[in-house]
């Protein structure tokens, strides 16, 4: 089922991916079920139709962009030349999108096993709710190291703690954030403009944008996977090798 041609999808391909400790491969051209993992979240994108499919790419992306070319997939591609964080690689599509009004869902190219019903409901939800921004999430028995999602009385979000930064109350929280999100397109890139790299690793954060979000009243939503595995991003071998028994045993973007 085609959902809309009002939206653009933006898959984050930059990264160096330093656990897989392989320099010059290309983090999401590891292989699972016998291909490369960024190519399953392409063939989720195409599923719903998008106006633009962008593929942001950085460390060894030659590698990336021979692939789909040689597979003739109508993808286009935005560079970032530096690896300055998440927010950073969104800006990077920028001019790609300057004249895109409708949403921008941001998906991960190291996040294969996300399913079609969980993006479709995001967008559902979002027009339903007529919703500024949707976070996808999932609850974790054991949600140590990731951002906490604090919802109101109305189920909006108001707010993403992370782990380092929680009191004890939202520790016990078990909702956590995905990294993977749907926002208005306009609303997105005037919040980049006002993103610092104020921290450690002096990175552009893209979570950093719900600050702006929720001070200009925009309303932020989440929806809940039911499957923690589903939003599961490959790291290092380990978490390859479990992506690889869980694909085995289910067909995935169902």
């Amino acid at each position: 089922m085609s959902v809309t041609n009002n939206i653009a999808v933006v898959i984050l391909a930059a990264g160096k991916g330093k656990r897989m400790k392989n320099p010059d491969m290309a983090k999401v051209m590891y292989e699972v079920g016998n291909k490369p993992m960024i190519s399953y979240v392409v063939e989720l994108s195409k599923k719903i139709n998008p106006a633009r499919l962008i593929i942001v790419v950085g460390w060894q992306r030659q590698m990336i962009i021979d692939y789909f070319k040689s597979k003739n997939e109508r993808v286009e591609f935005a560079e970032q030349l530096e690896q300055l964080g998440t927010g950073h690689a969104v800006m990077q599509t920028q001019e790609l999108l300057k004249n895109f009004t409708g949403l921008v869902l941001i998906l991960s190219g190291d996040v294969p096993l996300l399913t079609y019903s969980t993006v479709k409901r995001m967008i559902d939800e979002c027009s339903a709710n007529n919703a500024d921004a949707v976070i996808l999430t999932t609850e974790m028995d054991d949600p140590t190291g990731y951002g906490r999602i604090v919802r109101g009385s109305d189920n909006a979000v108001l707010k993403i703690v992370e782990h380092k930064d929680a009191e004890p109350e939202i520790l016990k929280i078990k909702e956590i954030n995905s990294g993977i999100y749907l926002f208005d397109t306009p609303k997105l890139f005037e919040a980049l403009k006002h993103l610092k790299p104020d921290n450690a690793q002096n990175e552009y954060y893209l979570t950093d944008v719900f600050e702006y979000f929720w001070k200009n009243k925009y309303k932020v939503i989440a929806v809940k996977s039911e499957d923690p595995l589903e939003i599961m991003g490959i790291n290092d071998a380990t978490q390859l090798e479990l992506a690889r028994k869980i694909f085995e045993k289910r067909t995935p973007n169902s």
